[in-house]
């Protein structure tokens, strides 16, 4: 199985266009040793030439330019995405999905609610309707399900229910449903090694222990450094865990959750413009490293 990080960066990308903190100027002049980054996606593939995206950005044309494989140039038109599968219904992990509407009827996996908020609340499937078209397949989170996706060789997959609230245009954003966020495990038939995917993770539940443990690779939530990030900015009167996002400094947080775990490759995704890690000097990120945890980067690539 091969993973690829097309885009690692929290909804706003790195720099994020209006932002000034510490980081984006660092970013902007030259001032500081890190990497720019779209919005967070990734592409996974069994054999290396179907892929399956998980989520799709708003950054997605950019970040196919940027990967060869999803653009094989086998025909007049062609594709290597088989099929999208959405963790949640956030505008930074489907708006991309109006990108692909040249082509045939997107094949598109999500759960129930998803669904709903994509033909309510943020009716882009509605919208797609009218261009290429979606082939919704509903996508189970009860515990010991799975599902495969059509045409992706190799692979089985296993949604996982997230605490979390839906996106903020959601006509049930204040009451909660299973299914508005999840995380997801990944598993080559062949090999027995798998991933384990969660770019939004704002609780470690009893339920995500065993998975988080029998993981070979860990790709989570790397939001926020702090869980008072945005507040000491004075950029927003919420916490991390208001909005979703474990921190990652702090009792429990997630180098807390991470350092014991036996994976090969523990790697923060989903990362906010603010946090002090993308600066590749800073201590925060030496302490990263010294617990074996990698940071996301676009185009990092790895295989299982």
């Amino acid at each position: 199985m091969r993973i690829r990080v097309l885009g690692s960066a929290a909804g706003g990308g790195f720099p994020q266009w209006n932002c000034n903190c510490a980081n984006c100027d660092g970013v902007r002049k030259g001032t500081m040793r890190t990497r720019a980054r779209t919005q967070s996606s990734i592409a996974v593939s069994g054999n290396g030439i179907d892929w399956v995206l998980f989520n799709a950005s708003p950054d997605l044309l950019t970040q196919i330019q940027g990967f060869p494989a999803l653009q094989p140039g086998r025909g007049i038109r062609d594709t290597g995405i088989r099929a999208v599968v959405l963790m949640d219904g956030q505008i930074d992990h489907t708006t991309g999905l109006l990108m692909l509407r040249e082509g045939k009827p997107l094949e598109i996996y999500c759960t129930d609610m998803v669904r709903e908020d994509m033909t309510t609340g943020n009716p882009l499937f509605n919208i797609l309707g009218h261009y290429c078209g979606v082939i919704w397949h509903q996508l189970p989170t009860a515990p010991g399900s799975g599902f495969e996706v059509v045409g992706a060789e190799h692979l089985t997959f296993t949604a996982i229910a997230l605490k979390s609230k839906a996106p903020p245009y959601s006509p049930h954003r204040d009451n909660p449903h299973e299914g508005d966020n999840i995380g997801m495990r990944v598993t080559d038939t062949r090999t027995g090694k798998s991933l384990f995917y969660a770019p939004g993770l704002g609780e470690i539940e009893p339920h995500l222990v065993p998975h988080l443990a029998a993981a070979d690779a860990i790709m989570v939530d790397g939001t926020f450094w702090t869980d008072d990030e945005m507040v000491a900015l004075g950029i927003s009167k919420k916490r991390a865990r208001e909005i979703g996002h474990l921190p990652q400094s702090g009792s429990g947080g997630m180098i807390d959750v991470l350092t014991p775990l036996s994976a090969a490759h523990k790697i923060l995704i989903h990362i906010n413009n603010t946090n002090p890690i993308l600066d590749e000097d800073s201590p925060q990120r030496a302490e990263l490293a010294k617990h074996g945890i990698e940071v996301a980067f676009d185009g990092m690539d790895f295989t299982l």
